[in-house]
C-alpha cells in the first residue's frame, strides 16, 4: 500500500495539487468580486472597462455605454440628475464617488496593427474602443512605427454613436493633412440604420460628414480595392465587433486575389 501511494503521489499528485490550487484561486476571485459588488454604492466591480492610454499620456479615459439597469444605476452614482446627458464626468467636491477597481493593463492584438505597413481596422459599434489607443498613439507620433497606411472602418446603428470618438478622428485627420500625408489614414463611417439623411452635428465634424456612408459596407469590394492599391503587400486585418462582421472578414482574408496581396486576420472580443 505504501508503494502504491508513493507511485500515485509521484505520477498524479502534482497534477491534482495544481488543479486544486487553480480551483481555489478561481473561487477566491469570484467571492472577492461578489463581496465588492454587494458592499453597497461605495464599491463596485467593473468588468473590462476600456481606456485610451499612450506612452505620453499619464491618464486614461473610461468609455461606458449606458444599456440596461446595471449601467443606468452606475451612471446615477456618478452623475447628478442635472448632468445625465454630460459626455464628461464633472468633478463635484461635495459629492462622494464610488471606488473603482480596475484590472490591467492587458495587451491587445491590435497593437500589432502598428507593425504592418498597411492595416485595415474594422469596428462595430462600441467595438471601436480598443482602437482608441492606436489612434491616440498615431496622434502622438506615427513616425517610429512601420505603419504607413491605415484603413479605419466604423459601423454604427445610430448617428450619435459616432460622437464617442468624433473629436479624436477629426484631430487625427487634420494632423495628416497638415503634414501632407492625406493618404495615411482612410476613414469610412457607415450608418447601418437610418430614416433619412443625417450628419454628425457640428461644423468641426465636416471632415467626417464627407466620409459618412449609409447602409453596410460592401466588404468584397473593399478588400478588392485595398488589394489593388497595395499590390504584393501584407495587410493586417483587425476586427472588434459582431460575429457576423468578424466571420465575413475572416473568410475574405483567406481568399486569394489577382494582385498578390496577402491579408492576415486578427480579432478581439468582449467577454
Amino acid at each position: 500500500m505504501a508503494v502504491s501511494w508513493r507511485n500515485w503521489l509521484a505520477n498524479e499528485g502534482v497534477k491534482h495539487l495544481c488543479l486544486f490550487i487553480w480551483l481555489s484561486l478561481n473561487v477566491l476571485l469570484f467571492w472577492k468580486a461578489f463581496l465588492l459588488y454587494n458592499q453597497g454604492p461605495e464599491y463596485h466591480y467593473l468588468h473590462q472597462m476600456l481606456g485610451c492610454p499612450t506612452e505620453t499620456k499619464a491618464t486614461f479615459g473610461v468609455h461606458l455605454k449606458i444599456v440596461g439597469d446595471w449601467t443606468e444605476r452606475f451612471r446615477d452614482l456618478l452623475l447628478p440628475p442635472s448632468n445625465q446627458d454630460s459626455e464628461i464626468l464633472p468633478f463635484i467636491q461635495s459629492r462622494k464617488y464610488p471606488k473603482l477597481y480596475i484590472d490591467g493593463p492587458f495587451g491587445s492584438p491590435f497593437e500589432e496593427s502598428l507593425n504592418y505597413e498597411v492595416s485595415l481596422c474594422v469596428a462595430g459599434g462600441i467595438g471601436v474602443t480598443p482602437f482608441a489607443s492606436i489612434l491616440n498613439t498615431l496622434l502622438d507620433d506615427w513616425k517610429p512605427y512601420k505603419l504607413r497606411r491605415l484603413y479605419f472602418i466604423w459601423v454604427c446603428r445610430d448617428i450619435q454613436s459616432f460622437r464617442w470618438f468624433a473629436d479624436l478622428l477629426c484631430v487625427l485627420y487634420n494632423k495628416f493633412w497638415q503634414e501632407n500625408r492625406p493618404d495615411y489614414v482612410n476613414i469610412q463611417l457607415y450608418l447601418s440604420q437610418t430614416d433619412g439623411i443625417q450628419k454628425i452635428i457640428g461644423e468641426k465634424y465636416q471632415a467626417l460628414n464627407s466620409r459618412l456612408f449609409f447602409g453596410r459596407p460592401r466588404w468584397k469590394l473593399l478588400f478588392d480595392e485595398i488589394a489593388k492599391c497595395n499590390r504584393g503587400k501584407t495587410v493586417g486585418v483587425f476586427c472588434c465587433g459582431p460575429n457576423s462582421i468578424s466571420k465575413t472578414l475572416h473568410k475574405l482574408s483567406n481568399q486569394n486575389n489577382p494582385y498578390g496581396t496577402r491579408f492576415e486576420y486578427n480579432k478581439e472580443s468582449f467577454s
